[in-house]
């Protein structure tokens, strides 16, 4: 299940380009789902770890890649941790959503995510416990959390 609070969390990492160069492991991207939001997102194919290539960039190391599949990457390797997904761009958002169907993750948004309209997760601001897949609910506890309006709703 994915979990989501906005805002800052207090055990959030949020710089999470930074973390990876001094946390990850070079085998990380030989994972089948490694290589598959690799070639997605950064429309970039794995040759060994951590040697990637891309066709405009050539060959390079996983410290090359995009925060969003860094993040990403995170999440995956260590779902124990509370990362900010706001280095996600929204093309990141589906795949959130595939790991968060294995394992249970807990993020940090400081933006609105486009999630489309089929998504299921949970909001845990203020210790709320609901599941939502509502667009415009989500909307609306976005906008009331990262506004600063807890009273509200």
């Amino acid at each position: 299940m994915l979990k989501i609070f906005f805002g800052s969390h207090p055990d959030e990492i949020y710089n999470t380009e930074t973390y990876y160069s001094h946390q990850y492991d070079k085998n990380w991207v030989t994972d089948p789902f490694a290589k598959k939001i690799i070639a997605d997102i950064d429309d970039s194919t794995v040759i060994a770890p951590d040697l990637i290539k891309n066709d405009i960039f050539g060959l390079f190391n996983s410290n090359n890649l995009s925060a969003g599949v860094k993040t990403l990457l995170l999440i995956y390797n260590k779902p124990n941790l509370i990362f900010n997904i706001s280095n996600c761009g929204d093309n990141c958002a589906k795949y959130l959503l595939e790991i968060a169907k294995e394992r249970d993750i807990k993020v940090c948004l400081h933006h609105l995510m486009n999630f489309g309209k089929d998504f299921s997760f949970k909001i845990i601001n203020d210790n709320r416990r609901k599941i939502i897949s509502d667009p415009m609910e989500y909307l609306s506890l976005a906008n009331q959390y990262l506004r600063g309006n807890t009273n509200e709703g």
